[in-house]
């Protein structure tokens, strides 16, 4: 439960010796943190749980262009356009209030801080962040897909499972676990009881598949029935994977079967539609997408009935294009970041949720 929104004053900004300091009045219990972007050069400050009683823009001074707040509730942010780049920010927490002060900085020290890396944040209880469960597919004696140049489709998932696990836990908003952070094999059934047993806000599986003519990344949900042939054939190879490893699921007896399936709430749909239209929206324009981006099929991997769920096609390594940017530690790093973006909005409208029943 999110604390009850706490009033704050405006933030105070004050230029003096060469530097600038803003001081914000800052409610108890707000999970803040500090994070910079470039393009333009700014600082993020979230604020989740904070109200606001000062205007939304505040006009800046010495290293501040602008202060604007953005968005309310569990998702109110801070966001400081800057004059220029600026040096690592000092950051103080005490009494009742933060305080960011900036020097000048090299333009070079400031991309390195820009690529959304957590700055400063407040130490919040591990146990009250939500859980992302990461899944890189295939491993160990199931290599997945080998490409034309001999790529192993296991070795791409995990390294970009890796890469996502870095930027998420960089970003101080939630824990995250991996289905598996080395080669080996991990039985489908495995992969979702992580997920249920650990009680995870979402589970996002990765995979570089093969298919005929296809190039692209694309995004999956769950359905018993196929949006498209393609779905439907690659949902038959990776559910799969077990045999590949050298183990079986037990067969299930079809009464338990639709017991199963009728556990599949409607809540638990909607959020991994909304997780899988963040996703498509966050990969637009950084990586190519596969046409219809957005496609449903029966993975077994999705049919956890309690935790939101999406499988993410990153490229075909039955194609050459894919195959070769799907080797590139830049691209896998693209990926890494619009999927980060769509974990960070899909938790956010969840924690605006809860806060407004709370």
């Amino acid at each position: 439960m999110l604390p009850a929104p706490a009033e704050a004053a405006a933030p105070r900004i004050t230029v003096a010796r060469g530097r600038t300091r803003l001081v914000l009045p800052l409610g108890r219990g707000i999970a803040w943190r500090l994070t910079a972007l470039g393009d333009p050069p700014r600082l993020v400050l979230d604020l989740p749980g904070q109200a606001w009683s000062g205007p939304a823009r505040l006009r800046g001074a010495g290293l501040i262009a602008e202060a604007r707040r953005q968005g309310s509730g569990a998702s109110l942010q801070l966001v400081l356009l800057l004059a220029g780049p600026v040096a690592a920010p000092r950051v103080t927490a005490r009494a009742g209030q933060l305080t960011i002060e900036l020097a000048a900085g090299p333009v070079a020290g400031f991309a390195r801080m820009a690529d959304g890396r957590l700055l400063a944040a407040a130490p919040p209880p591990p146990a009250a962040l939500p859980l992302v469960v990461l899944d890189a597919g295939h491993g160990g004696r199931d290599p997945g897909t080998i490409g034309a140049r001999g790529t192993l489709e296991k070795r791409i998932t995990l390294a970009a499972a890796l890469e996502l696990k870095r930027r998420l836990e960089a970003g101080g908003r939630c824990r995250v676990a991996l289905t598996r952070g080395r080669d080996v094999f991990i039985p489908l059934g495995d992969r979702i009881d992580l997920a249920r047993r650990r009680q995870a806000a979402l589970f996002l599986s990765l995979h570089a598949d093969s298919a005929p003519g296809a190039r692209g990344a694309s995004v999956y949900t769950l359905s018993e029935t196929a949006s498209d042939a393609m779905s439907a054939a690659l949902a038959r190879r990776e559910n799969l994977a077990d045999r590949a490893g050298g183990l079986r699921l037990p067969s299930v007896p079809p009464e338990v079967g639709r017991i199963l399936l009728s556990l599949i709430r409607q809540e638990t749909r909607v959020g991994s539609d909304r997780l899988a239209r963040l996703a498509v929206a966050s990969l637009q324009g950084e990586v190519p997408l596969l046409p219809n981006t957005h496609r449903r099929a029966g993975f077994v991997v999705l049919k956890a009935p309690d935790v939101p769920a999406a499988l993410v096609e990153m490229g075909f390594l039955s194609n050459p294009q894919d195959e070769a940017a799907l080797n590139r530690p830049a691209h896998r790093a693209r990926i890494a970041t619009a999927l980060a973006e769509a974990v960070h909005g899909f938790l956010g409208a969840q924690a605006g949720a809860v806060a407004r029943m709370g």
